[in-house]
């Protein structure tokens, strides 16, 4: 029988995915050690949960469904542990950030239409939100939002509800999954939002309420806000830049960004394929983004 779903990448979103799902793990040597001699450990607002899933440093096992939760950066290598004989029929479901990786994987794995050997995996594109994860160390996730994770996928080339059907085996207590309308509107829902802030978290050292007060950032943050949103219609996915902005208000004060994590430990950061992939769709489309651009820069120099 053909395992439901794997996990490519253990980090704080892939582990908390695979706690809650009983994915097949497939992660580097040090993480899949970990979860071999002490489990896959999820602590979330006090409570502890133990799972002993199967972890492996390559995938060779077909399966239905694979989700990547891997940093841009590293998508590359960890695609390098996965054998493309096991993705036949599958649906692959990025979890990344930015608007390039879905082509990039498609490339990567091959088009949807099958050959006369086998079936070729369909790459669906989707966000998560709503929830604050991290891994402090391997086989360890810490989840720190109360409410539990939201997925959307959208697919051109499956109907919404064959989507939805493969997608089943994530929609699990904790974790909610809708099908949106496009592609297109699935990533830049999150992106426009998230260019900005991961920018600006990562320029500053700062949490969003310090900058959402600050007299000076906030008509930045809403400038480069409006000019996302801007790309975004260009695009043909229409954002309310309003709307988006009340998200951000709504966002508890000391909410920062994975870039901003990543940045002030020493690591690479997304921001290339967050911000950078918004300000590449602007010189697309012909739409400026001097202020996001200028964010960027700033961040990308804060970060070096």
């Amino acid at each position: 029988m053909t395992p439901p779903i794997a996990v490519l990448g253990l980090g704080g979103i892939g582990g908390m995915l695979a706690v809650r799902t009983g994915a097949l793990c497939v992660g580097t040597e040090r993480t899949v050690d970990a979860i071999r001699e002490r489990g896959l450990r999820l602590v979330h607002v006090g409570d502890t949960t133990v799972t002993h899933p199967e972890a492996t440093t390559r995938l060779e096992t077909p399966v239905s469904l694979l989700v990547i939760a891997v940093k841009a950066y590293d998508l590359p290598a960890a695609f390098d542990r996965v054998a493309l004989e096991a993705l036949g029929g599958a649906v692959i479901l990025p979890l990344q950030n930015g608007l390039e990786h879905v082509e990039a994987i498609r490339a990567r794995v091959g088009g949807p239409t099958p050959t006369a050997a086998h079936a070729s995996p369909s790459v669906a594109a989707a966000s998560i939100g709503r929830v604050s994860v991290s891994s402090p160390e391997p086989g360890l996730v810490v989840q720190t939002t109360h409410t539990g994770a939201a997925i959307r996928a959208a697919s051109r080339h499956m109907e919404p509800d064959e989507l939805a059907d493969r997608l089943a085996p994530l929609a699990v207590p904790g974790i909610e999954v809708a099908v949106g309308d496009s592609e297109g509107e699935v990533l830049w829902e999150k992106v426009a939002r998230l260019a900005v802030l991961a920018s600006a978290t990562v320029a500053t050292r700062s949490s969003i309420g310090p900058l959402r007060s600050d007299p000076a950032w906030r008509p930045r943050l809403e400038a480069a806000l409006a000019e996302a949103c801007a790309v975004a219609a260009a695009d043909g996915v229409e954002l309310d830049a309003g709307a988006q902005w009340a998200m951000i208000e709504a966002m508890p004060d000391d909410l920062t960004t994975s870039a901003a994590r990543d940045a002030a430990s020493g690591g690479a950061t997304e921001l290339d394929a967050i911000a950078g992939s918004v300000v590449r769709a602007g010189v697309r489309r012909g739409v400026p983004t001097p202020v996001l651009a200028e964010l960027l820069e700033e961040a990308s120099c804060r970060a070096s």
